[in-house]
């Protein structure tokens, strides 16, 4: 199988408290890797272009440069032990240019795939995992030649950028068409052919660069294209959890893993599980963990990119966690009070806007479809 063992090498030193990770990326998931690490003895430096952004809050320093700043991420990794990333719009370059006095144990190798989606698509391929039939497409006749093979409906996506909707195009019908990009305005594309799915999942993975663990898969559901809630465990069969298990080891190995990594996956009515996208982070779908694991989505990170040896994650209980977007702050904050099983966690993010993450609430449960119907019956997230 393919292997990025020249590019990434897995952590490459065992990290001690008071050793400090510099974070490029100040939101919401930087923030909950800063917490991991700070109960560890270990201290947080943050880039991030947003002053007292999220993980500042709770870091010990910030530079406030955008995230390109070659220089800004230079006195970032010459502050730090390790360097890490909360998010896959970094630039892979000003990483490598580091490389010589700061230990990534990520890699960029990682991002790079994971930035790319015809890298992304290919490198799960050769790894023998099915996705969603796709082609790679840069004008509008390209796009018919890979409709005429696909077919309607299928959805057209920039190859690089682009999150919880953003620079995607649903195609249904040929009248869809009249929203594809011009040919002289036209990204460097990939055309997904529509999975019919039961359901969307997840599965996160973390290693060390040579051991994996894996925690539950997870049911997820979407509006808006922006994830909604997450029910953990997914209620399936043990053929689906073991292949999920399956594939997240092999892609771990075959991205010599270090931190966490999140799989996005359709399941089938059949009991089929396709890969949708990578995320080479912590992830959304993972929060649950904070307060439902013995080990949180974080604290493996953290522990991967340290170079520690890694703990099987144990599920406590199950679990609901649903996100909190600018609209919904509001009704939340109000509702809270009266809902003591609500664990709420609040980003501390300065500016509300709608569809923004505020924070998520996460409820242990013992039936995590009967809590769902409970969150919802209190209108906060209505529409």
């Amino acid at each position: 199988m393919p292997s990025l063992s020249e590019e990434t090498g897995g952590a490459r030193e065992r990290l001690l408290p008071g050793d400090v990770i510099g974070i490029v990326g100040g939101g919401q998931l930087g923030r909950m890797m800063a917490l991991s690490a700070k109960y560890m003895g270990l201290r947080v430096g943050v880039l991030d272009p947003t002053e007292d952004c999220p993980t500042a809050q709770v870091g010990d320093f910030q530079i406030v440069a955008d995230y390109d700043d070659k220089e800004a991420i230079r006195e970032l990794a010459e502050r730090s032990d390790v360097l890490t990333y909360e998010f896959e719009n970094v630039d892979a370059d000003a990483l490598d240019a580091v490389r010589d006095i700061v230990a990534i144990p990520q890699g960029t190798d990682l991002l790079r795939v994971t930035q790319n989606r015809i890298a992304e698509k290919t490198f799960i391929n050769e790894h023998g995992i099915e996705t969603a039939p796709w082609r790679a497409v840069n004008s509008r006749e390209e796009l018919d030649a890979a409709l005429e093979e696909i077919g309607f409906p299928a959805v057209l996506k920039t190859c690089e950028g682009g999150y919880d909707g953003h620079g995607q195009i649903v195609l249904r019908e040929p009248a869809d068409l009249a929203d594809v990009w011009p040919d002289d305005a036209f990204p460097p594309a990939i055309l997904e052919g529509f999975v019919n799915f039961a359901f969307e999942a997840s599965i996160l993975v973390s290693g060390n660069g040579k051991d994996y663990r894996t925690f539950p898969i997870v049911h997820n559901i979407h509006r808006n294209n922006i994830l909604h809630m997450t029910l953990a465990p997914a209620k399936v069969s043990e053929n689906v959890a073991r292949t999920a298990h399956e594939l997240a080891i092999e892609l771990a190995r075959g991205f010599e893993l270090a931190g966490t990594l999140a799989i996005e996956l359709f399941v089938t009515p059949e009991g089929k599980v396709i890969v949708n996208e990578l995320a080479p982070r912590p992830h959304n779908s993972g929060h649950y963990t904070i307060e439902a694991c013995d080990f949180d989505q974080f604290d493996m990170h953290i522990l991967g990119i340290c170079g520690w040896s890694l703990p099987q994650p144990k599920l406590l209980s199950p679990a609901v966690m649903v996100n909190v977007l600018g609209q919904h702050v509001e009704p939340t904050r109000a509702a809270a009070p009266e809902h003591p099983e609500w664990h709420v966690h609040d980003y501390g993010k300065a500016v509300v806007k709608h569809n923004r993450k505020m924070g998520h609430i996460t409820v242990l449960c013992d039936d995590p479809a009967c809590a769902a119907e409970l969150l919802e019956a209190t209108h906060c997230w209505d529409e």
